[in-house]
């Protein structure tokens, strides 16, 4: 059966519901699809990311989630799950900064709090 416009949609939303069942790398398997038809899919490419994160392949987690703040600067959401990443990857200085980048664009309290603005070095946001 050849794939449709509808069989990538349908992909997407089983994909969803795989992540949210904790079946990461089903939804990744899923989403391969997607973005092959449709790589300029921010959406789809967050979904794989979060999917990837999920799974705890941090590479490809990075790199997705690159690509959509490429496309996307703006993403508060795609800020702080790279910036996870990175502090899995064991990286926390570039996790730092994804952090405050994603608290500046967005101040929920999630995001402020792993934000953490160092005491007593003259950057604790007061």
């Amino acid at each position: 059966m050849p794939e449709s416009p509808e069989t990538h949609v349908i992909d997407y939303r089983a994909a969803e519901q795989l992540l949210a069942a904790r079946d990461p790398r089903g939804a990744v398997k899923l989403l391969d699809s997607v973005i092959a038809a449709h790589p300029e899919n921010t959406a789809a490419r967050l979904l794989r990311a979060r999917a990837f994160f999920a799974a705890a392949q941090l590479r490809p987690a990075e790199l997705e989630f690159e690509l959509v703040l490429e496309r996307e600067p703006d993403n508060a959401f795609a800020h702080f799950a790279l910036a996870r990443t990175y502090e899995r990857s064991g990286r926390p200085e570039q996790a730092k900064r994804h952090f405050r980048l994603a608290a500046a664009l967005d101040p929920k309290p999630e995001y402020l709090k792993a934000a953490r603005f160092d005491a007593g070095t003259g950057d604790d946001g007061n």
